[in-house]
């Protein structure tokens, strides 16, 4: 019995720090030139909040989470200063109706918090990430595209 439990405990233990390894806070001074050159390049008024190191397949990314003029954004950067896409907050009223249509269908009686328009490299909308708090009061965050079809929704995740 005692060697399953040591199993077990070390299993845990790798699979943390596995997870620590692939996603590190990381302080703005400790975020590389290239990198904080692309964010100011693209968001010269950016206030940052929060930053993660993240590996993704073969690339590092710093996933920035910042607010310019009030407003909540955030930018994932690869190592090298490409922006591989970002997000601005936007009001509920603004979200296409398909989008909205789709996520009241989906969760009926949720109150939306926080939504995101996400836009890729090329600069044209890629989707809508809404998080929200659903009828039983459980927080999900859910990915939309604009024609409506659902990408993403955490309570589906395991």
């Amino acid at each position: 019995m005692t060697s399953h439990r040591f199993a077990l405990v070390l299993a845990a233990f790798l699979v943390l720090a596995f997870a620590a390894q692939a996603q590190d806070k990381v302080t703005p001074d400790q975020i590389p030139k290239k990198v904080m050159d692309a964010l100011k390049a693209k968001f010269p008024k950016a206030r940052i909040d929060v930053c993660t190191r993240e590996k993704e397949g073969n690339d590092v990314v710093y996933d920035i989470e910042f607010k310019q003029e009030g407003r909540k954004f955030e930018a994932d950067i690869k190592e090298d200063g490409s922006i591989h896409n970002w997000e601005r907050q936007i009001a509920a009223k603004d979200l296409p109706a398909p989008v909205l249509k789709t996520v009241q269908s989906k969760y009926p009686k949720a109150t939306l918090k926080d939504i995101m328009l996400i836009t890729a490299v090329k600069d044209a909308p890629e989707g809508f990430e809404i998080t929200l708090t659903t009828a039983d009061k459980k927080e999900v965050e859910v990915t939309v595209a604009p024609d409506g079809k659902l990408l993403e929704d955490s309570s589906t995740k395991k």
